[in-house]
């Protein structure tokens, strides 16, 4: 075990996966199934680029180049989709924010309407709303 900078203990897990038909042996504070997901993940971009026609023809540096480009594009379309419901989250909570608001100011009207009307009765004074429907 590792103790990280905030003081807490933290083990370090060893897998092997499958990766391209190789196999690697991987480390890190993940666990085991999380590595072993990365590695699966690499397998089907690896093996969808390989569908391709005349993909498996190229160099070997070629094709890890696409390899990684596709990656790539997977984690900036990731990033932008993350941002945007980052927005969307913050929009929400801006409308929450202003219902509540709304919701306590029209909850302090009608308190204050309620004691009015209180007010009213108690002074013998004839119901408003009752002489506004006659």
């Amino acid at each position: 075990m590792t103790e990280r900078e905030d003081g807490e203990m933290n083990s370090k897990h060893y897998t092997d996966v499958l990766i391209g038909g190789k196999i690697y042996t991987l480390g890190g504070s993940e666990e085991e199934s999380y590595l072993q997901q990365v590695a699966s993940y690499l397998n089907e971009k690896y093996s969808l680029l390989r569908r391709q026609e005349g993909f498996s023809k190229q160099a070997e540096d070629y094709q890890n180049v696409m390899i990684c480009l596709n990656l790539a594009d997977d984690y900036f379309k990731e990033k932008e989709r993350a941002a945007l419901l980052e927005a969307q989250r913050e929009e929400l909570e801006k409308e929450t924010y202003r219902l509540k608001h709304e919701l306590v100011s029209t909850q302090m009207k009608l308190e204050s309407a309620r004691d009015e009307l209180a007010q009213a009765k108690a002074k013998g004074e004839p119901d408003k709303s009752r002489a506004k429907k006659q």
